[in-house]
């Protein structure tokens, strides 16, 4: 895998450059308002390059025979609809609820195409859920989908963690004896994220733009539902590996909507945003959270594998505690509350 790894690290580094180029000569800029967190006006969209770098290498897998029609024709026709959408945001608007309609429409077609969802570990057994696990999981991998494009909100911090969950999945699926296949693109994934990563690391000189984030997060949750299927990767395991994003944004959620904001528009109120204010960093916060990655969540994730039967209790736990951490570092706070200036 190390050569796919390093073409598909090549690849998005250079179509990166190209597409920055061409970005900057239509002078499509992200300019900084009232809601941004970055200063100085950037080109947006350089998510093309991982998108071109993963579908391209699913189609070429697919032809050499490597790769499972159902999985790639889903990677393919879902994640390519998912960037269309986002391609159109990023050049013009789209309104929030049909994006959020094409997302569960190419969420609920790769799924049904790819099999849909598979037993959950319970116990010392294994639970099928049919038609209500199906449609749980679309929810869930729509939320995942959304949510991811929520937390690219400072440089290098969406493509960092991309770049983890996708190698660390990669690692995990090989070392429990999981297909090929998968090992190689969660490879093309991870690699396609870091070669963007170089030229989004703070401060960035492109962004990866709705067109990049909504594919990752499209891409990442197919391919952990069907790597819980046919590898040592659960369920439990993949939500241990998405856990910090996961609760940061899904706290930040949760106290806008009590708070009856509109969830869906443009804020700064994430955790992670909090800290990059607090600090006057994005690299400072880019590095915390790959450093928990690192530290906590690979870890916890490799317990998950070894002891399924704490699983589901250790996933709770991983998912509760980074919870909490977000509520405590402001996630969802107001950024103006009643009484302050």
């Amino acid at each position: 895998m190390l050569s796919t790894g390093i073409a598909a690290f090549s690849a998005a580094t250079v179509l990166t450059g190209v597409v920055r180029r061409l970005v900057l000569r239509r002078g499509l800029l992200d300019v900084p308002n009232e809601r941004s967190s970055h200063e100085t006006p950037t080109p947006r969209g350089g998510g093309v390059a991982i998108v071109a770098v993963v579908l391209g290498g699913a189609a070429w897998w697919m032809i050499e025979g490597r790769l499972a029609p159902s999985l790639a024709l889903g990677l393919l026709l879902g994640g390519g609809l998912v960037a269309l959408i986002g391609f159109l945001d990023d050049h013009g608007h789209v309104p929030a609820r049909v994006r959020f309609l094409v997302h569960l429409g190419a969420l609920g077609g790769a799924l049904w195409v790819a099999g849909g969802m598979p037993p959950v570990p319970w116990g010392a057994g294994r639970a099928d859920l049919g038609l209500v696990g199906d449609v749980v999981a679309c929810i869930a991998c729509a939320w995942f989908l959304n949510l991811f494009n929520f937390m690219d909100g400072i440089d290098g911090i969406a493509a960092a963690e991309a770049a983890f969950v996708s190698l660390a999945a990669a690692a995990l699926v090989a070392a429990t004896g999981g297909p090929g296949e998968l090992v190689a693109l969660w490879t093309i994934v991870g690699t396609a994220s870091l070669g963007f990563l170089g030229w989004n690391w703070p401060p960035a000189r492109i962004f990866m733009g709705d067109v990049g984030s909504g594919f990752l997060g499209f891409v990442i949750a197919l391919l952990l539902v069907a790597s819980s299927g046919s590898s040592g990767l659960s369920v439990w395991t993949a939500l241990i590996l998405v856990a910090p994003f996961a609760a940061d944004a899904t706290v930040t959620l949760l106290r806008r909507v009590m708070r009856r904001e509109r969830w869906y528009s443009a804020h700064r109120t994430h955790a992670y945003q909090w800290l990059s204010r607090r600090w006057g960093s994005h690299a400072r916060v880019t590095l915390l959270f790959a450093a928990i990655n690192l530290l906590l969540v690979l870890p916890a994730a490799w317990w998950s594998i070894q002891r399924t039967d704490l699983a589901p209790g250790l996933a709770a736990a991983v998912l509760g505690a980074f919870a909490i951490a977000a509520f405590a570092a402001g996630a969802g706070r107001p950024e103006r509350e009643p009484g302050r200036p």
